[in-house]
């Protein structure tokens, strides 16, 4: 068939529903918004991060990384999870789920079709926020401080597609938008504030003598400590600040490996949402 692949995946059908999807971020000023919170967050950091030990104005692109891996940490999932909460839904409950499987799109073109228009939103809105940012700043970084803000940008990213991902899912398991809303509320606890205690509490009880070993391992279940140890690891001067670098290996710390880590957690969630979906 024209068009379709040999998985019976029309990409024209998803990049109208992408599409729209996108648009509808750009005309009700979503993008705008999220970015310039971006912005405004990040160039607090950048010039007044320091004001804690007396110093004011901007002193190196690893100390901005460090203090900015806190900030997206907390924010970028919650914005992922509200943007995608109610991909499907909310459409189920507007009645215009129906509508929308009546044209000739099938259901696994949708889910990547809205998924897609979403990330896409994200991502445009996290590049336009951080990236005003390292233009302000250029003029006071050389190439190698550039790469690995533009790395840090790269990561920002894909720990939003993560937790976008998980969003749509539990959009599609979700019986209506307020379960779904509460869904990814306590996802964005369980993930950013309850994991870590957790694991904390084990090493503690056990004073280290269970759960050592696979603590770095156990790191990796959760996408927002997998994109705090990208950025820990890639800066020497950022590797200091944070204690997780001690415990962590470095032959589990190539940037590789933790970016197919990632992309395990972008791919996987989405994938069940679509076999969901499909049922």
């Amino acid at each position: 068939m024209t068009g379709q692949t040999m998985l019976s995946i029309d990409f024209k059908q998803i990049a109208i529903v992408a599409g729209k999807e996108f648009w509808d971020r750009i005309r009700n000023r979503w993008v705008l918004a999220v970015a310039l919170v971006f912005t405004a967050f990040a160039l607090v950091i950048a010039y007044f991060g320091s004001a804690q030990q007396g110093a004011v104005g901007f002193r190196s692109i690893e100390v901005t990384i460090a203090s900015l891996v806190s900030l997206v940490i907390y924010l970028i999932p919650l914005i992922a999870l509200i943007l995608g909460f109610d991909a499907v839904v909310g459409e189920r409950e507007r009645g215009s789920l129906d509508l929308l499987l009546t044209l000739p799109i099938t259901r696994r073109e949708l889910i990547l079709g809205k998924y897609t228009g979403l990330a896409a939103a994200l991502a445009f809105s996290t590049i336009a926020g951080f990236g005003a940012v390292g233009l302000i700043l250029s003029p006071q970084l050389n190439l190698t401080a550039l790469f690995h803000y533009a790395g840090f940008m790269f990561s920002a990213i894909l720990l939003g597609l993560a937790f976008l991902s998980l969003a749509v899912m539990l959009s599609v398991f979700a019986a209506d938008r307020t379960r779904a809303s509460g869904l990814a509320i306590g996802t964005w606890f369980f993930f950013v504030l309850v994991f870590d205690l957790l694991l904390l509490g084990m090493l503690v009880v056990t004073a280290g003598d269970y759960g050592g070993a696979v603590f770095p391992y156990l790191l990796l279940l959760n996408p927002a400590d997998v994109f705090r140890v990208l950025n820990v690891f890639s800066l020497d001067e950022v590797r200091t600040l944070y204690g997780l670098a001690t415990v962590f290996p470095e032959a589990l710390s190539n940037p590789a490996i933790l970016g197919g880590v990632m992309l395990a957690w972008i791919i996987g969630p989405l994938a069940i949402a679509i076999w969901r979906f499909q049922r």
